[in-house]
């Protein structure tokens, strides 16, 4: 009896510990992790998409005025396009989880007897019998909001997403996108186009490797292993766009 009894208060806890989770990232936006994840992707997107492009269109024309022209082009619209779909996807995933909780909130008030089921089966699997799981279906299934959140998360597998800002993501995931287009146009307004070829993938790569690394530092994972994996992304798109611009070279005249 007592062992059902600290199984239900460790429920409690924890619980109660989840929802202080919550509150904490309702009052303080977007968690650190989900801040690295939009910077990552907006800046390591933008970087290499523009460094294949500024290769491809180096190599081709030998030019520097048109690699800025082209590079210049091609950052503005994948930032703006990264902004977008980071905006888009954001509120889709918002719409599709309000679709599900209201429906699961209609579900608990229209047929109970199977969410209840539904609840004690999700515990059963759990390792739960007898008293014990009867005992944690009462207290589950006494709080409504408790019940509501156990269904979507154990059920349905979907967390809460109230507490991430569509705007915000965009504008952190079309800055980044930005900053990281910009990295390897920058020796193009200073350098021939041969020097800068050179030096554009030199920067470039070293970036990607130290953002690599600082990821994994912030995250988990091995900074080196992190860091090559985003060196090696970087060098394919180098490699891509070089050969494309090597198969359409503008003949010297």
């Amino acid at each position: 009896m007592k062992k059902g009894q600290n199984e239900i208060e460790l429920l409690t806890e924890r619980e109660k510990h989840r929802k202080e989770i919550r509150q904490y990232d309702l009052q303080n936006g977007s968690s650190l992790g989900t801040t690295i994840r939009q910077v990552v992707l907006g800046g390591q997107d933008g970087l290499v998409n523009v460094l294949g492009i500024l290769l491809g269109v180096a190599v081709a024309t030998n030019n520097s005025q048109m690699v800025i022209i082209a590079g210049m082009a091609a950052t503005f619209a994948e930032s703006l396009s990264m902004g977008a779909v980071a905006y888009t996807s954001t509120r889709a995933t918002q719409d599709f989880y309000n679709a599900q909780l209201k429906r699961e909130k209609e579900e608990i008030e229209e047929i109970p007897r199977m969410e209840v089921q539904e609840i004690r089966e999700i515990y059963e699997k759990k390792g739960f019998k007898g008293k014990m799981l009867e005992d944690i279906v009462k207290h589950i299934t006494s709080d409504k909001e408790l019940w509501l959140r156990e269904m979507m998360r154990d059920e349905l597998n979907l967390s809460e997403s109230e507490s991430v800002n569509p705007v915000k993501e965009a504008m952190i995931v079309c800055v980044s996108a930005f900053a990281g287009s910009f990295i390897p146009l920058v020796p193009f307004f200073f350098l021939s186009a041969q020097a800068a070829m050179l030096t554009s993938l030199g920067v470039a790569l070293l970036v990607l490797f130290m953002a690599g690394m600082v990821k994994a530092r912030l995250t988990t994972g091995s900074p080196a292993k992190s860091g090559i994996e985003m060196l090696v992304i970087g060098g394919l798109a180098a490699l891509a766009g070089y050969a494309i611009g090597i198969l359409l070279k503008v003949p010297v005249s």
